[in-house]
């Protein structure tokens, strides 16, 4: 998956809208909350997951994941776009979104067909 494909699927996200992040890179927010950012040479990916997502996908594929910070029930995971498997990371940025948006939101998408 390359960045171009991450901004594809995030904006494709009910409610979400890219800003640009505190070092200038892209960075993906629904209802003025960041789940997603991109790193400034966008090779890689942070975002959002429960502590214990962050630390299987770590533990499963270090080469792929690593952990970036925690700050309560989350821990923030990066991920190379280049090494990581597109349908895992496909799901793990939902799963970023579906811990940040508001049930109103994640309704939407599971509506969809």
């Amino acid at each position: 998956m390359d960045a171009a494909a991450v901004q594809k699927l995030m904006l494709g996200l009910p409610g979400v809208e890219e800003h640009e992040g505190w070092a200038g890179q892209p960075a993906f927010k629904v209802k003025n909350k960041g789940f997603v950012y991109l790193s400034g040479d966008e090779t890689s990916v942070m975002l959002k997951a429960l502590r214990e997502e962050q630390e299987a996908m770590v533990a499963e594929d270090p080469e792929v994941y690593a952990p970036s910070w925690s700050a309560g029930r989350f821990g923030w995971l990066e991920a190379d776009l280049a090494a990581a498997d597109e349908d895992e990371l496909r799901e793990l940025l939902t799963e970023a979104w579906r811990l940040t948006a508001p049930k109103y939101l994640i309704a939407q998408l599971d509506e969809r067909p």
